[in-house]
């Protein structure tokens, strides 16, 4: 059994738990992701490895709730075990050799960003972190954002906070500035990445982005994860989740993520009737 040791509430609908779990936070990576059950009969879910802490045996998980297993798990609390916690996953984000990067994070893919951003800094790179929210309720890491980059631009779409616009807003207006990134690394949602890539495509900046979204078991037996890159076949799980965000098929990544959204939705709704009936 896995013990959750720490639970923190970062905005309404995102929760950070640090699992103990020595053996995973010994080979983790940033980039690597983990599988876990939250119970005996539960389902299996993906999801990234926000930061570990060797010392300390602990692997943190940064998680929104929109389906039934993260409904599940976000009832659980400090002391709680989880059943099942499998890893690290998947290949680590490639950090070395890089001077000056840009790392964009959308939502709740910051989670997944900041621990690349903290590599990046390690490995003596210089970091740009820019990250977008629709608003400020949602803003989450900003402070540790802070503490790893160079430079820090906080966007909001309804302009709550930071500046108003898009992600893609402020990434141009650095290029058109003189930046000269030797990488763009961007993570969140499908939509956001795509319109990232068609940017610094334009620009002809070295892009990678991590297709972690569309994951289901993380195995690559599921297929749930299948996307066009280069125009081959390739599993998000087992052969990224990093790619060449320039050669992704995002219209196809976003169909096929499109066609589960009934059925997450369903199993969602029903785990939440019955936690509604334990309560009463």
């Amino acid at each position: 059994m896995f013990k959750i040791v720490k639970k923190r509430v970062l905005n309404p609908t995102v929760t950070q738990m640090d699992i103990s779990a020595p053996l995973v936070a010994k080979k983790a990576e940033p980039g690597q992701f983990i599988i876990l059950r939250v119970d005996d009969e539960g389902e299996r879910i993906p999801l990234t490895i926000a930061d570990y802490d060797r010392e300390a045996g602990t692997v943190s998980i940064i998680f929104q709730v929109v389906g039934a297993t993260t409904e599940k798990l976000n009832h659980l609390n400090e002391g709680d075990s989880l059943a099942d916690f499998v890893g690290p996953l998947g290949n680590a984000t490639e950090t070395e050799g890089y001077r000056k990067v840009a790392v964009v994070g959308g939502g709740v893919g910051c989670a997944i960003a900041l621990p690349v951003a903290k590599k990046f800094h390690e490995c003596g790179a210089e970091v740009t972190s820019i990250v977008g929210f629709r608003n400020k309720d949602l803003v989450i890491l900003e402070e540790e954002f802070k503490a790893c980059s160079t430079k820090f631009v906080m966007m909001t779409d309804d302009g709550s906070y930071g500046t108003k616009g898009m992600v893609t807003n402020a990434l141009e207006e650095l290029i058109k500035e003189g930046e000269q990134f030797d990488l763009v690394i961007a993570i969140g949602p499908l939509i956001m990445m795509k319109f990232v890539c068609a940017l610094t495509k334009k620009y002809g900046v070295k892009t990678v982005v991590s297709m972690n979204p569309i994951m289901i078991d993380g195995t690559g037996m599921c297929g749930g994860c299948r996307l066009t890159v280069g125009g081959k076949v390739k599993f998000a799980c087992v052969d990224g989740p990093d790619f060449d965000g320039h050669e992704v098929d995002f219209d196809e990544a976003m169909a096929r993520a499109a066609m589960y959204k009934p059925f997450e939705r369903h199993a969602y709704e029903e785990a939440c009737n019955l936690f509604a009936k334990e309560v009463k």
